[in-house]
């Protein structure tokens, strides 16, 4: 896992040393063991390596091919290398890792090399004969990468501060972006809260040199195949336990000791169990544990750390060491988002016991429908004949309904209601959102109005033909890869890990299991209670004890906290939000005091996205006029 960076000119201009430079340093955190660069001209690369597999200077980047014409920079890891570099018998490999092995077939077969790889990773390839750039980013966008381009220039990046490092791009608030962070907590690819900066997305690459600039989607969630007869349940179960267990297996390729995250509920256990049955070593496990029981989780994760043998590692996490993490924490951010504080905490704990390495439990409840938002959404399938009333009519029992409760729940619920129909595109936006439309209207300055079509709104109208062809639980599973996943949580995930300079694997993300999954259809997939063709497929592996107890998640308790502990904290970056014409300062405020008094229509999630957008402005000094 790495920080890569790089800085191309297309037409009249040289790279300099000291630009990728400042870049790279930007990104110090994600590369700890070593850096490099390449100056040659119009091009600079920089580089910052954690290591992970070869850990021989040899493997150091920017790296060259044998012919000399490619460099690369490279973050992340090719889990497959072995088997795809037994097929590159011409290349004479001085190295045994991946980053050698990535090159040599970029440089056999173009970007043809990527059907062939199974992995995470972000990377750039120089061609100094063409004097081109090949930019790409994995197929479920678990490695990020962000670029700025105007046509003369090129400067890319695995985080945005450190594109803004370089000195040659405005720190501008991007304010059309604003309502897909207001929306989802997050900002979506491809566009960034900074004007100018784009992010790849998910399973494209982009080819940039003097003759222009092209683009493709090399992979789409929404057109996965496979050849498997789904006539039998047992045989669906045991191909989805193979696939599992091939995933962990993937993701224990390491020279370095390999951790695992284990909240103790379904999905990280099934993980830790998988890990001890592919692995000789026992698997090392780490677990946050608090003082609230209602939020507390270790009991659990005890009871599967006993089950496997692991070296288990239990850490009390107290509203004061929040405190005192908080700021380290939020400094960590590249990028505003609601979420990801958890995942920082946990990261520098199982960084401080020394390992490099963990697999995460994230992406099971997206992949086997875990969330209350699947049946949800096929309760609102059953409803369709609803939406051949009247639109008036529609519209009018909603607006009965809007004198009536006022919640986050029953506002989605009155939404869904006056929308012009239930399908994926339509209503995911609707499940997901953090403030409603109506709440943003409420809440931002009327003087500076934004657009209500989200980013992700407008991903899921382009794929809507191949999403309905879908099952309907698949349908949400790729709403979600294409939403919060992929705009969220893995984004969280990454910035949040590094920062501690820990390489976080995701085995629910691994490209086979993914498209197999998605195409079981939801008769074998409806929960008789949450996930069960996952727990049904591995079973007897988790003990019932954390298969059929009430789901927590892992979460912090930020309702509380924010009330008490935080709350001058809070106050002062709300205040920073409201001086800067982003927002109507009274009704925020207003917001806050209904909150603080306890008003259950108000959730801690719709003030704590305001909190983590000031302090994300102050600390990297955006401007915003």
């Amino acid at each position: 896992m790495c920080g890569i960076t790089g800085h191309i000119f297309f037409k009249e201009g040289q790279a300099e040393r000291d630009t990728v430079q400042r870049m790279t340093d930007a990104v110090g955190h994600r590369g700890p063991d070593a850096d490099g660069f390449f100056v040659e001209g119009q091009a600079a690369l920089g580089h910052r390596r954690l290591s992970i597999i070869d850990l021989s200077a040899a493997a150091n980047q920017p790296f060259t091919d044998r012919s000399g014409r490619y460099v690369m920079v490279y973050n992340g890891e090719i889990y497959n290398f072995r088997q795809v570099k037994e097929q590159l018998t011409e290349y004479p490999f001085l190295t045994n890792g991946d980053t050698e092995m990535l090159i040599a077939a970029y440089a056999a077969w173009g970007p043809g090399c990527l059907s062939r790889t199974r992995g995470m990773f972000a990377f750039a390839i120089w061609d100094r004969e063409k004097k081109e750039i090949f930019l790409c980013r994995d197929r479920l966008g678990v490695k990020p990468l962000y670029y700025y381009y105007d046509g003369r220039q090129l400067l890319f990046s695995s985080e945005v501060r450190s594109i803004l490092a370089s000195g040659l791009v405005k720190r501008k608030l991007n304010r059309s972006a604003l309502i897909d962070y207001f929306n989802y907590q997050s900002v979506s690819s491809p566009t960034t809260i900074i004007e100018g900066v784009d992010q790849l997305e998910a399973g494209t690459w982009i080819r940039i040199g003097r003759s222009g600039i092209e683009k493709k989607l090399y992979w789409d969630i929404t057109q996965t195949k496979t050849d498997f007869e789904f006539s039998d349940l047992g045989r669906t179960r045991s191909r989805i336990r193979e696939l599992m267990l091939q995933s962990v297996q993937r993701r224990l390729v390491s020279d370095v000791p390999v951790g695992a995250f284990l909240s103790g509920g379904i999905d990280s256990s099934a993980i830790v169990g998988l890990m001890a049955e592919a692995g000789p070593a026992r698997p090392n496990t780490f677990n946050i544990s608090f003082n609230e029981q209602e939020y507390d989780e270790s009991s659990y994760a005890k009871i599967v750390a006993r089950k496997f043998n692991t070296n288990h590692v239990s850490i009390l996490l107290k509203p004061t060491v929040l405190l005192d993490e908080l700021t380290h924490a939020l400094d960590s951010i590249d990028s505003p988002s609601g979420d990801g504080i958890n995942t920082y905490v946990v990261s520098k704990a199982i960084r401080e016991k020394g390992i490099t390495v963990a697999l995460s439990g994230v992406g099971g409840d997206e992949l086997f429908a875990g969330y209350p938002i699947f049946n949800q959404y096929l309760e609102l399938a059953k409803m369709q004949w609803f939406w051949s009333l009247p639109a008036s009519f529609r519209k009018g029992i909603s607006k009965l309904m809007h004198l009536g409760i006022h919640s986050g729940k029953w506002d989605r619920v009155r939404q869904l209601l006056s929308s012009e129909g239930f399908s994926i595109e339509q209503s995911y936006s609707v499940f997901r959102q953090i403030l409603s439309p109506e709440l943003i209207n409420l809440l931002l300055d009327k003087r500076s109005p934004v657009k209500h079509a989200t980013l992700v709104e407008q991903e899921l109208i382009r794929r809507k033909e191949n999403l309905r062809r879908m099952p309907l639980l698949s349908q949400m599973s790729a709403a979600e890869f294409l939403g919060y996943t992929q705009q969220t949580l893995l984004k969280d995930t990454d910035q949040m890990s590094m920062a501690s300079s820990l390489e976080v694997r995701e085995p629910y993300f691994d490209q086979d299991l993914v498209e197999f999954v998605l195409a079981v259809p939801d008769r074998f997939k409806k929960p008789t209670y949450p996930k069960s063709l996952l727990v049904e497929s591995l079973k007897p592996l988790l003990p019932d004890e954390v298969v059929f107890r009430k789901k927590k998640g892992f979460l912090f308790p930020w309702n509380l906290w924010m009330k008490n502990e935080l709350r001058s904290f809070c106050e002062e970056q709300i205040s920073i939000v409201s001086s800067l014409k982003i927002v109507d300062p009274a009704a925020l405020e207003n917001h806050w005091r209904r909150f603080l008094t306890s008003d259950t229509s108000v959730r801690w999630t719709e003030l704590w996205i305001f909190v983590v957008l000031g302090y994300w402005i102050r600390k990297n000094e955006i401007e915003c006029d």
